[in-house]
């Protein structure tokens, strides 16, 4: 049985992209350890096919937090043994070719972003440097990979000298998923789900809820939630707008398909951004529910085959608030999207892209 351990830093028990391919593998005859990160307000993982396993950090945040679980993670690695080591974005990287290096196993990398090119890396110059290094070093070390979509596919091949497979990460589409939602609360809410970081536009969002009559519901943590928290105080919208934090992913499937539309929304500063195609655009497509989302060019190739989405081509206060009002009250759109989110979500769902996933790694272990 074929040996994969799956490195992140982030909580385990909320990444329904990991455990989504994990679990896939794992039912096909895998043996897969995911390595993720300790936080003491995460509650424990729940039995898995695979095996999970927790490292503990004295740091929360900053380059130290990233350095100690490096060396934490290097040094664990060394008690185990597999067949291949899959570093999770570039934060990951130097343990895992260390390892494999040391050790002479396979590796891989899931370049599931453009690390260096987030924008809180972006806006600190001296730290996206010291990434651009560890990328610009290590992924031409790591011939085989995979990413989300075919723009970072080609940015990954001109930069580093790479050719990885696509393999989205898309929503298991479920059995019982109903054509008519059950509405959230008495007032239409407005989701956005997933990490609540900069460059995701709570700065013009926020406000914009002023000129809308809906409540908006913030589902997630990140590096921007007290300031998304002090804005909402600011703008005196503790009423409309909710911050709930994270949700576990079970609680998240029960709450999408109950909201009136969702909100895929990215600030055009680095490349990540620009590239990105975000887990939350089909997770609401699965749920049966139009979006609002930004006008990117992963985004809009989706959008040419199903229109899905009321596309923005910018992120201002004016501008969102109108394109909220637009799909809370123009019902002929709003229904045409839905029928589509329909149609879609029968080809843009996990059961098809698993397919691809399990032919990358039969071929990984093959090579």
């Amino acid at each position: 049985m074929t040996r994969i351990y799956f490195t992140v830093t982030n909580s385990l028990v909320y990444d329904q992209r990991m455990q989504r391919i994990c679990t896939s593998l794992a039912n096909n005859g895998y043996a897969v350890t995911l390595i993720g990160r300790k936080l003491k307000s995460d509650p424990l993982p729940e039995k898995t096919a695979y095996r999970n396993i927790l490292l503990t950090c004295f740091f929360s945040k900053t380059i130290l937090f990233y350095a100690e679980y490096n060396i934490r993670l290097f040094f664990y690695l060394l008690t185990q043994k597999m067949d291949i080591i899959c570093a999770i974005d570039a934060d990951t990287l130097l343990p895992c070719l260390f390892y494999s290096r040391l050790k002479k196993v396979k590796r891989v990398y899931d370049a599931h972003e453009y690390f260096s090119e987030q924008k809180e890396i972006v806006i600190r110059k001296r730290v996206q440097w010291v990434w651009q290094r560890i990328e610009k070093w290590c992924i031409p070390q790591f011939k085989n990979g995979y990413t989300v979509n075919e723009l970072l596919q080609v940015t990954f091949q001109n930069k580093f000298g790479v050719n990885y497979t696509i393999i989205r990460n898309l929503p298991i589409q479920p059995a019982d998923y109903p054509s008519n939602n059950t509405p959230l609360a008495n007032t239409k809410v407005i989701l956005y789900q997933g990490a609540v970081n900069h460059g995701r536009c709570f700065e013009t969002l926020i406000p914009a809820m002023k000129q809308v009559n809906a409540q908006l519901w913030i589902i997630g943590t990140g590096n921007f939630f007290d300031a998304a928290k002090q804005l909402i105080e600011a703008h005196q919208l503790t009423q409309k707008v909710i911050l709930t934090g994270a949700l576990l992913p079970e609680k998240l499937k029960e709450i999408t398909p109950g909201a009136y539309l969702g909100l895929t929304l990215f600030e055009a500063n680095g490349l990540n951004q620009k590239h990105s195609l975000a887990n939350r655009f089909f997770d609401y497509i699965m749920a049966g529910i139009p979006q609002i989302c930004v006008n990117f060019p992963a985004y809009a190739a989706i959008q040419q085959k199903y229109p899905v989405t009321y596309m923005v081509d910018d992120t201002h206060e004016d501008t969102l608030a109108a394109a909220m009002n637009k799909l809370l009250n123009d019902t002929v759109l709003y229904n045409q999207l839905q029928q589509q989110c329909y149609i879609a979500r029968k080809e843009l769902n996990w059961q098809k892209e698993e397919i691809k996933l399990l032919l990358f790694w039969k071929n990984i272990c093959i090579s």
